[in-house]
């Protein structure tokens, strides 16, 4: 497609979506309410009734009694790449039902409805109609686009197999690009974040690696540099990665701000997995853990350097940087020691890709490696090394195309295009940080203003606090809306509904209790019984503080019972175990997997 030009019309038998102003074309997409999809002519499906307008489809996915098509109804621009070759993001769209009992939904179908809209609304969606968002500038000349980062690539199946010119390839990440001037030269700035569709999920759900070597927030991002000239536009571009310590690793909420670090078998087959597909792809793998040294987070530091040990493999280049000191007191801008390590190591200031688009597409060098960078969440302290290492290449690209002649560092000479630079890199950051953690990212002063700030520090702390209530209360559902829109888990082969709550009736209790306990102590308080005396009204507001905080303690003693779980694909760190009462089922509870041991406890061995 070269333009949002898709008309859809509501048939007899389903839905019909045509081309509009496509020549003589006459090919159109029917899906049917069986929830099949086949190319048919468009004249002999002329109908009377009222089309409308839309920017593409999403896909078709069956829920648990009926078959949805999925549209992108409305989009706004992000920029042009090149050459006039639009992004959008998807900023509205239906899920249109097919199936003949499609106003008839049962309570299990309306849940399954709930956590596709609430996916697809916060879902940051990105796509275009002639350039191939799903993998990065050099490889737009080859056919195909890249399964790992097409994030509706489930739900397009249908239309894969049977009309592939309808579909279309949308990320989840981010995408911007800016015309303006650098030096006064015209050039195209932006960047391009396509999160991996393998092992995601939100923040604490998905951490660590699978048995198929991937691992959790793996994302790519790509910094576009095109510079416009009379004789016609050369295009430089920097490919980075982030993604989970890539060993078996988890952390079990429990209602405490410190969830439980877990350790699951010591296997590093996936390890060598993930980064063998590392280096066949990017090849050589610069691997730089920001994960603290001391305390909580040591654990994981020592379970990355043990596995990069184990595997002995010269293609990967394992630096250690120790964030939390050696930028302490806000110093960030000694993240640029980092860089100097690298190239201490091997990193070339020259290794990025030039492409010439100017008549043809011709790939003038290709990057050779990728910088692949992690803290704990690969989030904060990530978004600010990443952003440090754009910086720096762009200020390469920007010598070797003679836009600046390298005497003095690019923002100095041009300010204001230094400003367009940091706050698309700080863009970029909220939106993976929404993606994986449920708020913008932190620090982002930093990348925005160069500079560390005390209100900085105080929306980190704002953004800290409310992390912590949606990791623990709020992140179930999230997820479940992950893995059902990815295909993870297929509602119309579930045999029983993963809706119902088993835990034990007591443990259910408890928060009512404390609520009600608690709404008493107000309603006494603020409207005291008169013929109450005062003694009796104080043994009434103990007793009820008593309740209330016996309540509250038992809550936070078990509170991988209260904790917001998925209920859709279970996660390998955590058993559900039966409870059972004179013989009999008397619920659920949960608890570390076998498969998982305390960190600390093995790291000490270690």
């Amino acid at each position: 497609m070269s333009a949002p030009f898709l008309s859809l019309s509501e048939v007899a038998d389903g839905y019909l979506v045509t081309t509009v102003a496509r020549g003589s074309e006459s090919r159109a997409l029917l899906v049917t309410n069986a929830g099949t999809v086949e190319l048919v002519d468009a004249e002999k499906h002329l109908t009377d009734k009222k089309s409308q307008p839309i920017s593409g489809i999403i896909g078709l996915i069956h829920l648990h009694s009926c078959h949805y098509l999925l549209v992108v109804t409305e989009a706004s621009e992000m920029g042009q790449v090149y050459g006039g070759k639009k992004v959008f993001k998807m900023t509205s769209f239906k899920m249109l039902p097919l199936s003949p009992t499609k106003y008839h939904l049962d309570e299990d179908e309306t849940r399954y409805l709930k956590l596709l809209e609430s996916h697809l609304q916060s879902a940051s969606l990105m796509f275009s109609y002639d350039y191939d968002l799903t993998k990065p500038f050099v490889k737009q000349a080859e056919n195909g686009y890249d399964p790992e980062y097409m994030w509706n690539y489930f739900v397009s199946q249908d239309l894969i197999k049977v009309a592939n010119q309808f579909v279309l390839p949308m990320i989840y990440g981010y995408a911007k690009f800016v015309r303006t001037t650098l030096n006064m030269k015209p050039v195209t700035f932006g960047l391009i974040t396509r999160r991996s569709r393998m092992r995601a999920g939100t923040r604490y759900f998905r951490r660590g690696i699978d048995s198929e070597g991937n691992v959790a927030n793996f994302n790519e991002t790509e910094q576009i540099l095109a510079v416009h000239t009379p004789e016609g536009d050369k295009v430089y571009t920097y490919l980075q990665t982030r993604g989970s310590v890539p060993v078996y690793w988890a952390e079990m909420n429990n209602l405490r701000y410190k969830p439980n670090l877990l350790l699951g078998q010591t296997d590093y087959t996936p390890t060598r997995q993930h980064f063998s597909r590392m280096i066949e792809k990017y090849g050589t793998t610069y691997l730089v853990n920001l994960v603290n040294q001391k305390g909580y987070e040591e654990p994981v530091k020592l379970a990355y350097e043990n596995a990069v040990t184990a595997l002995n493999d010269p293609n990967l280049k394992y630096t250690y940087f120790d964030f939390h000191h050696e930028c302490k007191n806000m110093k960030w801008h000694r993240v640029k020691l980092l860089i100097d390590h690298l190239r201490e190591i091997g990193l070339s200031p020259q290794d990025f890709s030039v492409v010439n688009v100017s008549e043809k597409f011709v790939v003038q060098r290709k990057q050779n490696h990728t910088v692949r960078t992690n803290c704990m969440d690969c989030l904060d302290r990530t978004n600010v090394v990443q952003s440090t290492l754009g910086r720096f290449f762009l200020q390469q690209q920007l010598i070797e195309s003679g836009v600046i002649s390298g005497a003095e560092d690019w923002e100095r000479v041009d300010p204001k295009f230094n400003f367009v630079f940091m706050n698309i890199w700080a863009d970029n950051a909220d939106v993976v940080s929404k993606s994986y953690s449920g708020t913008g990212a932190l620090k982002t002063d930093f990348t925005r203003t160069g500079r560390r700030t005390k209100l900085g520090a105080l929306n980190d702390l704002v953004n800290s606090i409310t992390r912590y209530i949606k990791n623990n209360y709020r992140d179930g559902p999230r997820q479940d809306g992950y893995d059902l829109f990815l295909g993870n888990i297929l509602p119309y082969e579930m045999a029983t509904s993963p809706f119902q709550d088993l835990r034990p009736a007591y443990t259910q209790s408890i928060p009512y209790v404390l609520l009600a306990s608690l709404s008493l102590l107000v309603i006494t308080s603020i409207y005291p019984n008169s013929s109450l005396s005062p003694f009796k009204h104080f043994i009434l507001n103990g007793f009820l503080v008593t309740i209330a905080a016996l309540s509250l303690k038992y809550i936070f003693d078990n509170g991988v019972q209260y904790v917001n779980w998925p209920r859709l694909c279970s996660l390998d760190y955590l058993s559900p175990r039966e409870v059972l009462n004179d013989g009999k089922f008397d619920g659920i509870v949960f608890e570390k997997s076998d498969l998982y041991n305390k960190f600390s406890e093995v790291a000490k061995k270690e």
